[in-house]
């Protein structure tokens, strides 16, 4: 291992690390990957509504979201016309994006 000498250390670790470790395409993968499941979901959802089978908890759709699949949740309130009368929905589609964009925006910038 070289000496690293003073302020030098941590800016060598990241590049390092980050040379070694292509974390945007895992973070890319990851919200892709995210969103298709929760595309999925909402898809399942929707038929389960029409058929009165047993549904997909609110909770799971919001938690999906959050973690990443915000994405696919647009596309599925819209797709399958499902959830778009929730005011929650929106709000919970809004801030998520919201985060998302900020993470993903960070990430690229200064990584």
């Amino acid at each position: 291992m070289p000496a690293v000498i003073g302020d030098k250390m941590p800016e060598y670790c990241i590049d390092n690390i980050m040379k070694y470790f292509p974390f945007k395409a895992v973070l890319i993968a990851y919200v892709g990957l995210l969103s298709i499941v929760t595309f999925a979901l909402y898809g399942h959802d929707k038929r389960a509504a029409k058929k009165n089978r047993r549904r997909v908890p609110e909770k799971r759709l919001f938690m999906l979201n959050f973690l990443g699949g915000f994405l696919g949740g647009w596309l599925g309130m819209y797709f399958f016309r499902h959830k778009t009368k929730h005011k929650s929905f929106y709000f919970v589609q809004f801030v998520s994006a919201l985060l998302w964009a900020c993470l993903l925006f960070f990430a690229f910038v200064y990584l």
